[in-house]
């Protein structure tokens, strides 16, 4: 899976003041993800608050993001949940035509087994028509998925091809790449350790910074990969400040902020969220702007 190399970024889904859905600062955030460099677009995610969108909202993401990208980077759709026939239904039901590769969170708040997750992800690998991403992150989930089982269903299905790790730890992160299979990818889920990952033989990274900072975060990445390591740090550490900034006060209150500084969309999130208090958006306003200096 070449085109899931790189970065990929985790797409918010912007709101207007009165919480409707603004197609337009998707659009916008789409094209300047685009324009930055990104690789490729993951649509309805956790930071696209999918948990407090109706069907129908939903519906309007995809659509929204389908028509601004106009097949420019390969696209990944977020299918998961804690409910594995209704995950299964969705993907049977689904057309996924415009889509790459499915993202697959591991089963949250239920606290499955090793062997319940390994069951839950067959039963989903059986129903995709299109390719696996894994997605292990177990400070949302409250249960870690092992490297044993991941590396089982890496092998058992063809169509598991990659994994989102988020589980913050590098030693496990290692233990996933020296055992994987050869084409399988390891995928960072967290934007701070993102390089070390990738210097450690991993693929690249979902972020969520990335769409704040496309070009910076991108070519990050990109040095990374071709092991200019000097050249990749020097972008990891104009980066690290923000990167903690935006996950202080939640995800994705923190990037929203950033895309208010840019000017591109407003940074209303929906309840349980709440804005990142006004000391943070100075904060954030102010690296914005000595970012956008510097460039």
């Amino acid at each position: 899976m070449q085109s899931l190399i790189g970065t990929g970024v985790a797409l918010v889904t912007p709101f207007k003041e009165d919480f409707s859905i603004d197609t337009e600062a998707l659009k916008r955030i789409v094209n300047f993800s685009i324009d930055g460099g990104i690789e490729y677009l993951v649509v309805l995610g956790t930071t696209a608050e999918n948990a407090t969108l109706s069907l129908d909202e939903k519906e309007l993401v995809i659509s929204t993001v389908i028509e601004a990208n106009n097949g420019a980077l390969p696209l990944v759709l977020g299918v998961g949940g804690n409910n594995t026939s209704k995950v299964v239904e969705e993907l049977k039901t689904r057309d996924l035509s415009a889509f790459t590769a499915i993202l697959s969170v591991s089963p949250y708040y239920s606290k499955p087994t090793q062997e319940g997750i390994y069951q839950h992800f067959k039963a989903v690998a059986e129903a995709s028509p299109i390719p696996v991403i894994l997605y292990n992150v177990p400070g949302r989930t409250a249960s870690n998925m092992l490297p044993t089982t991941v590396l089982r269903l890496a092998n058992d299905f063809e169509n598991v091809v990659a994994i989102k790790e988020a589980a913050g730890d590098l030693v496990q992160a290692m233990q996933l790449l020296k055992d994987k299979p050869k084409d399988f990818l390891v995928i960072s889920g967290d934007d701070m350790i993102a390089l070390p990952m990738v210097l450690a033989g991993g693929s690249g990274v979902i972020s969520v910074i990335g769409q704040g900072f496309p070009k910076e975060f991108s070519e990050m990445i990109r040095l990374g990969l071709n092991r200019k390591v000097d050249e990749a740090f020097k972008s990891q550490y104009l980066l690290a400040d923000c990167i903690d900034m935006i996950f202080e006060q939640g995800n994705p209150a923190g990037i929203k902020q950033v895309f208010l500084s840019l000017g591109i969309s407003e940074n209303t999130v929906r309840l349980p969220l709440v804005k990142v208090d006004d000391s943070l958006a100075s904060r954030i306003d102010q690296f914005v702007k000595k970012v956008n200096k510097q460039g």
